[in-house]
């Protein structure tokens, strides 16, 4: 993760000269969005099925090596699909409400994003059920110095909207026009996977993860899962929550690729970067007020990537008798990078015990689904 003050100081020069390019780009959207807002009143047909976001990369958006966090992807990613799913679900008569993140599919990151680059955030309602409805963003990074234009990212998000009178009260989502009656059978088709997974998630025991390693301890191993296994705590504040008072999914998200991005960036001493995240299932809320243990540790190594399972486990500080439960699980796809930004092997895991040589199965098995699938995808020219 080293970087030469060279290099710092080009890409704080880059930032300095697109400011001003940013907030003329950012004016003129702004007047657009004005505009497409008087034209939806007059003809009361706002466009409530799309919605878009642009963001300069800065300094704190980054590693030192200038690659932005895959962590603020997320949380940029989950804005905007919170955004477009709450305004269509108030487009009907009823409770206010607000939509909640409860799954996120498996999300690749295509190209590296830097700083001083702005990404492009653009979220489009693809279908909708009973009580759900799944949104799918695309995120273009732009170097608006070249205009040069990248895809970053991809990735397929569902909400439920929540009353805001009562959070527990689940409403109805107003139906959307497909293009085709094929269209709308592929999204019913997703909708019955992700519900399907979600329960068998749900439905599989909560494993505790062991406690960070004692600092009097001796040191463990080099290389091992107890070496590089890594929790953070976190209060959490008003800044962190909803009108709900619950936390946004994209600050959660935020946080678990922070946790992985340590464990991975201890195993390999290298600059880091997320490659991938596998399903994120969000399986109870967070409430404000409460104190989240988020832990990651390696469940597989390939020559060149590793996989990181990362729990967030929550409590509350003012019921602490009911004890901690268990709120998201992920798991996350690191690669190790050079300073030309070229994939470096990884070092091999060495495995201890029945447990881990189980995960470390397990995480073969879901590697190798995902080369193919990857393989598969590409001829399809996807």
């Amino acid at each position: 993760m080293d970087c030469s003050r060279a290099q710092q100081s080009q890409a704080s020069d880059e930032v300095d000269k697109t400011t001003a390019v940013v907030e003329k780009q950012q004016h003129s959207q702004s007047k657009q969005v004005s505009k497409d807002v008087r034209e939806g009143e007059k003809t009361g047909a706002w466009k409530c099925t799309k919605n878009h976001l642009s963001r300069i990369m800065w300094p704190d958006d980054a590693n030192v090596a200038g690659n932005v966090h895959g962590g603020n992807i997320l949380k940029m990613i989950e804005e905007a699909g919170c955004i477009v799913g709450t305004r269509h679900c108030n487009t009907q008569n009823g409770d206010r409400c607000l939509a909640a993140l409860v799954r996120v599919e498996k999300t690749e990151f295509l190209s590296p994003v830097f700083i001083g680059e702005v990404t492009h955030v653009t979220a489009e309602i693809t279908h909708t059920s009973k009580h759900s409805l799944e949104v799918q963003v695309k995120v273009m990074a732009e170097n608006i110095l070249t205009g040069a234009k990248k895809l970053a990212n991809k990735a397929a998000l569902w909400y439920v909207p929540c009353s805001l009178q009562n959070v527990d009260k689940i409403m109805e989502v107003p139906p959307i026009k497909y293009a085709s009656a094929e269209q709308e059978e592929e999204g019913r088709k997703r909708y019955e996977a992700q519900k399907m997974e979600r329960l068998e998630t749900k439905a599989r025991p909560e494993e505790m993860m062991p406690s960070p390693p004692n600092p009097e301890d001796p040191p463990k191993e080099k290389h091992t899962v107890g070496f590089s296994q890594s929790s953070l705590i976190h209060l959490v504040g008003p800044s962190d929550c909803t009108l709900h008072d619950y936390v946004h999914g994209g600050v959660t998200m935020k946080l678990m690729d922070e946790v992985a991005g340590i464990v991975a960036a201890r195993h390999c001493n290298t600059n880091i970067v997320t490659a991938s995240v596998d399903a994120i299932n969000f399986h109870r809320k967070i409430k404000k007020g409460c104190v989240v243990t988020v832990t990651g540790r390696l469940t597989f190594v390939s020559n060149k990537s590793m996989e990181i399972e990362v729990l967030v486990d929550a409590s509350s500080v003012v019921e602490a008798e009911k004890g901690k439960y268990r709120a998201v699980s992920a798991f996350f796809t690191f690669i190790s990078l050079d300073k030309d930004n070229k994939p470096l092997p990884v070092p091999a895991l060495k495995v201890e015990g029945e447990d881990e040589q189980r995960r470390f199965d397990e995480g073969k098995v879901r590697y190798l689904q995902n080369k193919e699938k990857r393989l598969s995808d590409k001829m399809r020219g996807q």
